[in-house]
């Protein structure tokens, strides 16, 4: 009789050019025959958003639950009356939504997030504040047809000409809302370009890693930095925690990075200060309503610069995913919990 505990898996399908769903599949595979430990598995492709009375045949009686994304409508108690075996669930990224913790406690499930694209995410969030600093394809534009077009037809402007302000972000302050992972990453690499780095947290974090960082209030960060990169969880305290009053509390001309969640900025205040020049500029890769519904008017702002939620979006980052659910699933069977969200 086969006592090892069965595992379900739900693998998103990836919107990659270089990244397949069979080639998750067969990474999920290679990792999982490692470990001689783990039961039987089926792995599922994921579609939409889950809900407790989705994909009830696919769970059945399983022992535990990779993929699904953690939201209050999910990890509700009709989903764990009708999965009473389940003992651990991961969700397969570093965010996560709200849950009933204290249910999830009665039920004597384990939550797990999976922290893996850390450095990825704070590139992705450099990238952005780099963009809005110098707008390298605006002038690469410019030197390969613009200014040649601009010849042709008699325009006397220079090929050295700077189209937009540069900034330079040495002797910069920068503000890191939230410091986990990725705010502690993004840290690093603003110290590294000659930033003063300050961040706000839940809780005071030690350690000689953050030794470097200056942790203050909310409100002396929103005075005091020049750049304000979020990285914090969505939760109902950070609900809008970026709004008309806390925009006010920022210096002028101050840019904004969001890589974290969308509701954690109320994007018709972030309009406005844009508009008002209170904020330089937003770097966004997270809206409030992802996919949007219709054209949002920060989209149609010159001082935005939007994305689709992609900064984790690397074949080496979600390659890296599914080695370490299963290393956090496997240390859990050893009794060794990895990364516990509850």
């Amino acid at each position: 009789m086969n006592n090892k505990p069965t595992l379900t898996i739900f693998q998103g399908i990836p919107e990659l050019a270089d990244l397949s769903y069979d080639d998750m599949v067969t990474e999920w595979k290679n990792q999982l025959a490692r470990h001689l430990e783990i039961g039987d598995y089926h792995i599922y492709p994921l579609k939409g958003r889950m809900l407790a009375d989705r994909y009830q045949a696919e769970i059945g009686d399983s022992d535990a639950v990779i993929g699904p994304w953690i939201n209050p409508d999910y990890l509700s108690e009709p989903f764990f009356q009708l999965h009473p075996n389940v003992r651990y669930i991961s969700d397969l990224g570093h965010g996560y939504e709200s849950f009933d913790i204290d249910l999830t406690r009665k039920y004597n499930v384990t939550i797990c997030n999976t922290p893996y694209g850390s450095n990825m995410i704070a590139q992705y969030a450099m990238a952005l504040l780099l963009n809005i600093c110098h707008d390298v394809s605006l002038h690469s534009q410019y030197s390969k047809s613009g200014y040649w077009e601009g010849k042709e037809q008699g325009s006397s402007r220079s090929y050295r000409q700077v189209l937009l302000p540069q900034i330079e972000l040495y002797d910069k302050t920068i503000g890191i809302l939230g410091l986990g992972n990725i705010g502690l990453c993004m840290a690093n690499m603003a110290a590294s370009m000659g930033m003063h780095v300050i961040a706000h947290s839940r809780s005071i974090k030690t350690g000689p890693q953050y030794d470097f960082i200056d942790q203050v209030s909310l409100e002396e960060l929103l005075e005091r930095s020049d750049i304000i990169s979020i990285h914090c969880p969505h939760t109902p305290q950070t609900h809008h925690m970026i709004n008309k009053e806390t925009l006010s509390q920022m210096k002028t001309g101050v840019i904004l990075i969001n890589t974290a969640r969308g509701d954690i900025i109320d994007e018709d205040a972030l309009y406005d200060a844009l508009e008002e020049r209170k904020v330089y500029k937003a770097g966004l890769d997270v809206l409030t309503k992802e996919p949007p519904a219709l054209q949002i008017p920060l989209m149609k702002s010159p001082y935005t610069y939007i994305t689709s939620h992609i900064a984790w979006q690397s074949r080496t980052s979600r390659l890296r995913a599914v080695k370490m659910a299963v290393d956090n699933y496997v240390s859990y069977l050893h009794g060794n919990i990895s990364h516990r969200i509850n």
